[in-house]
């Protein structure tokens, strides 16, 4: 879907912000691009919709090069969601969301229709937010304003500047969940840069860490929690261990028997094995001799590890 191949990017005082990258994003993921500062992460997103030129390689969308798309074709095909939200001030919300339709020449019903049910997917009620402005609405709220808008005309990839870092912490985790919801839904190619691991191994699919301008490590959450590529990595991640134990992940209790379809494993499995397992499927069930304790479901085990990491912990094996 997306490749980068030997893509460097070097400014006029001489500094390298990319160094020879090579990387591919797929169709449909959800792809995070993590790193400290001047690490080269948002000088490459920027460079798959020519915000910034690269200065040698070649950045390919869906097997064609960017260099070769007009300038309006490439962008209106990405939609851009960025920190500082941006909105029009005196546009309504529904002027907002409609600007790339309406350049796009759509007809004025189907605007319309897109415009509800965008709102309605970030829930935003369209009759109570279509015709306020900008400044009625809180930080958060604007914000979901501003995915609408990048996802109005329908693009291909969504790219996402740290969009979440300047909210609250309760409005970042909502705003997390509806990206999740609305990945899940529309299957978009998303790439989107952070600074926090966190939110980096709750949404990514795949996830890659820069340093000065290159790949460091590229992969699963589980493979960045289970197997850091190195020193770096892992002191990214979380430097000590600390173990997690499987009992500390189930939070849901059967009301009854666990349906065939699901699978089943041991209290005794060892925490990789079941992340693993997780890797593939949103949720298994727990038992100790026979007695089904619970289950534990892909999203909780993430939050509880990002908790042990954020006090420097590392997964035991």
């Amino acid at each position: 879907m997306i490749r980068f191949e030997q893509v460097s990017k070097q400014f006029p005082n001489g500094t390298f912000a990319v160094k020879s990258l090579d990387l591919e994003i797929k169709k449909g993921e959800f792809f995070v691009l993590i790193g400290p500062s001047g690490s080269g992460k948002t000088t490459t997103l920027k460079m798959i919709n020519r915000l910034i030129e690269l200065s040698n390689g070649w950045v390919w969308i869906n097997e064609r090069k960017i260099s070769d798309y007009d300038i309006n074709e490439l962008r209106w095909n990405i939609g851009y969601v960025l920190q500082q939200i941006a909105l029009f001030p005196h546009m309504t919300i529904a002027e907002n969301i409609a600007v790339v339709p309406e350049l796009k020449n759509w007809d004025k019903e189907k605007i319309s229709v897109r415009v509800d049910d965008l709102l309605n997917m970030v829930g935003l009620d369209p009759k109570e937010y279509r015709n306020r402005k900008p400044n009625e609405l809180s930080g958060g709220q604007q914000q979901r304003v501003g995915v609408t808008r990048a996802l109005a005309a329908d693009p291909e990839i969504l790219l996402m500047d740290e969009p979440f870092s300047a909210l609250d912490p309760f409005s970042r985790e909502k705003l997390q969940d509806d990206m999740l919801e609305i990945q899940r839904k529309l299957k978009k190619t998303i790439v989107f840069v952070t600074h926090d691991m966190k939110e980096a191994l709750k949404l990514g699919d795949r996830i890659c860490l820069m340093k000065d301008g290159e790949i460091v490590q590229v992969g699963t959450p589980h493979e960045f929690l289970t197997n850091p590529a190195n020193d770096f990595v892992r002191e990214f991640v979380g430097g000590r261990k600390i173990p997690i134990h499987l009992n500390e992940l189930i939070t849901q209790v059967p009301a009854g028997q666990v349906l065939s379809d699901t699978k089943t494993i041991s209290l005794s499995t060892p925490v990789v094995e079941a992340l693993e397992q997780l890797a593939l499927l949103e949720q298994i069930a727990v038992e100790d001799n026979g007695k089904l304790l619970g289950f534990i479901s892909r999203q909780n085990a993430l939050k509880v590890m990002t908790q042990y990491m954020r006090e420097g912990g590392q997964i035991h094996e």
